[in-house]
């Protein structure tokens, strides 16, 4: 738990001290969210609260899950800003590997405090009124902290500003749900190509302040389609040499 900036390089120090302390063991470490078929993908769950005056103001007595208004208010933007974020919080063509429906990934664009598969989760198990946060389920760590941090908590501050409602919570398992019930449910995007095009159409909330920039977002955009998705795109992948080889 730290401040915005501090959070962002101890994940610099932390990858930089895994990855040499793996090397010293013979061993290589990774951070992609999903390097493995058939294993449990890896992601970077974050935790976000906000302090006024040293008080956090995400916690209140009589809310649900004891979280207040504004906590609300921070999740309906980044439930609304889901898609867009997905560019920079899972900003990979391997993050959507992992973030697949139906398979315990938390993919649902909504909240709870108890449902796993909803990318907003309500810790319970502490009822501290400054351990009370909101957890953002989609991210994995092979985003760049400091962008995928910021951007987080500038969707966040969007849905204050603008009082946006998140809804109701999802209290039912959405295991046990049935397909008219789950096709209800809307997603975060399902490729990279595709938060890309979220994040072209929807970047107005991260511009406030300067904070990002138009430059930098167009940079972004022109990189991630051309060195990566269009780079992986026109390569045969291995499985598919399995598929058609002998057609």
């Amino acid at each position: 738990f730290d401040s915005l900036t501090r959070m962002g390089d101890k994940m610099m120090w932390y990858k930089y001290i895994v990855k040499n302390i793996a090397k010293k063991h013979g061993k290589v470490a990774t951070f992609m969210p999903k390097p493995i078929f058939e294993d449990n993908g890896s992601g970077m769950h974050t935790h976000q609260s906000l302090f006024k005056g040293g008080a956090n103001i995400f916690f209140d007595p009589k809310g649900y899950a004891l979280i207040s208004q504004m906590a609300k208010y921070y999740i309906g933007g980044l439930l609304k800003h889901a898609a867009s974020l997905s560019a920079l919080v899972a900003p990979t063509t391997n993050s959507y590997r992992r973030l697949v429906p139906g398979f315990e990934a938390p993919v649902n664009l909504l909240y709870s405090a108890r449902n796993r598969s909803a990318c907003v989760r309500i810790p319970v198990y502490n009822d501290n009124p400054r351990a009370k946060r909101v957890e953002y389920r989609p991210p994995d760590s092979s985003c760049n902290g400091y962008l995928a941090l910021t951007a987080m908590l500038m969707a966040g501050l969007d849905g204050i500003e603008n009082q946006i409602d998140p809804g109701d919570p999802l209290e039912k398992d959405s295991y046990q749900m049935t397909p008219e019930e789950i096709a209800q449910i809307q997603t975060v995007p399902s490729s990279l190509a595709e938060a890309l095009d979220a994040l072209e159409q929807d970047h107005d909330y991260l511009l406030r302040g300067d904070v990002f920039t138009t430059d930098v977002i167009e940079m972004w955009l022109s990189y991630k389609r051309t060195s990566e998705v269009d780079a992986l795109r026109l390569r045969p992948h291995p499985y598919e040499f399995y598929l058609y080889f002998d057609i």
